[in-house]
């Protein structure tokens, strides 16, 4: 089975000794979030054929993952680095941080061990059409040479998510909208192209309606990219997690609502709060996060 660490909440930068921590005793509890069901996860090495890291700041962790490569675990770190203003997320590191930790991601691990993620878009008038523009082609010159892949979707307009984003406008004075399906995709084309323009390919995660030829869609569980670590083939049926997900079968061991980042468009987050709330409360001896 692969491990996704976790899309529900950055696990690397925030709980990272809560995993080790389970990963030593081979295994964690985690509650469904749909119903609340408590089930167990091996994380025992004969059980786990391999981890996906989910991350906005992978300097905390970095001598986990020397340890967990040590132990034999193949892994892929999916590293988000967008670099929007404060008003949209309160608390992520630097960019120029974050670029410096995904190129060191590089050198200790290979060249297949991150992906980039530009993920969410988020259109509004802090972050027009040009301005992700400018700021994509900025990070992808600064990432050149460093990965082959940036992982790209527009922002999922939940409930939770608009009403975060509403009192985000309302409270630093700004606007936000959800573009057609037309703006996007030609803001998808060119993203592509500078993309490529810097040696990486552009994938799209699980937006179907925004789907063509030359904007191929991303597998962010990737068994395939896995293999390619471990050197050894990695067999996992695809099964996504909603319509049009590519991602192989996995089990995700994160919470949501466990998150400080700050990021107001983000999907895992009722609301900052609650997020600042849990993480104060987090043990790290707990058998569940």
């Amino acid at each position: 089975m692969i491990v996704s660490v976790s899309y529900r909440t950055d696990i690397p930068a925030f709980h990272g000794t809560w995993f080790m921590n389970r990963l030593r005793a081979g295994f964690c509890r985690v509650t469904n979030p749909y119903g609340g069901k408590e089930s167990t996860v091996s994380l025992a090495p004969a059980d786990v054929d391999g981890f996906v890291f989910w991350t906005r700041n992978a300097g905390p962790f970095l001598p986990a993952l020397d340890q967990i490569k040590a132990r034999g675990f193949p892994f892929v770190v999916q590293f988000t680095i967008t670099a929007y203003p404060r008003a949209l997320e309160a608390s992520v590191i630097e960019a120029e941080r974050a670029v410096a930790q995904l190129r060191d991601l590089r050198d200790r691990f290979g060249a297949r061990a991150a992906i980039w993620r530009y993920d969410p878009i988020a259109i509004s008038s802090l972050t027009p059409t040009d301005w992700h523009r400018a700021n994509f082609a900025r990070l992808a010159r600064s990432l050149a040479g460093a990965i082959d892949e940036v992982v790209v979707s527009f922002v999922q307009v939940y409930r939770k998510t608009r009403r975060n984003l509403d009192a985000a406008a309302r409270r630093h004075g700004f606007s936000w909208r959800d573009p057609s399906i037309e703006e996007k995709s030609a803001l998808l084309l060119r993203l592509a192209g500078c993309a490529k323009d810097h040696g990486m390919t552009l994938t799209l995660c699980t937006q179907p309606a925004l789907a063509r030829p030359d904007v191929p869609s991303a597998r962010c569980i990737d068994a395939t990219r896995l293999s390619d670590i471990s050197g050894y083939a990695i067999a996992a049926p695809q099964q996504g997690n909603r319509p049009g997900c590519g991602c192989a079968r996995s089990r995700d061991i994160g919470a949501y609502d466990t998150c400080p980042h700050g990021c107001v468009y983000c999907y895992a987050v009722q609301s900052p709060t609650l997020a600042r709330k849990h993480f104060k409360g987090h043990n790290a001896g707990a058998e569940r996060l």
